[in-house]
């Protein structure tokens, strides 16, 4: 992930399960909003990046995923710590997945619920590290 917007914000990789992936986000100056409170396009950019990831490990090497849809509810104000979120699968088909993510801050409360909705594409030069 290195030279992209995840690794820019600090987004790292914390948890692979059978169905679910996790990534924690550091909630500081990069990701804050003039506030002092999370970012809505951190939290966003996080939903994606997970569920994104998520989504490229369920696809054979011949295909990918790209990003449809995403949608945000940020019910809780963070200002600093970390948020955790984590994807997991409502649907996993031939031309599109969707899944949920949910970001809890560090006592586990929901920060924000999203909703993204992938496209499965077919091609070899579009799988991750080719666009470098």
């Amino acid at each position: 992930m290195a030279n992209t917007l995840a690794s820019h914000i600090g987004i790292e990789f914390t948890e692979i399960g059978e169905d679910f992936l996790a990534a924690q986000m550091p909630v500081n100056g990069d990701t804050r909003q003039a506030y002092g409170i999370l970012h809505g396009g951190a939290s966003a950019t996080l939903a994606e990046t997970v569920g994104s990831i998520a989504g490229y490990l369920c696809v054979p090497e011949n295909k990918f995923v790209v990003g449809l849809e995403l949608n945000c509810n940020h019910v809780r104000a963070q200002r600093e710590g970390v948020v955790t979120g984590t994807a997991r699968p409502l649907h996993l088909g031939g031309l599109t997945q969707v899944w949920d993510v949910r970001i809890l801050n560090e006592e586990q409360k929901l920060v924000c619920v999203a909703r993204l909705t992938l496209a499965v594409l077919h091609g070899e030069s579009a799988r991750m590290g080719d666009a470098a």
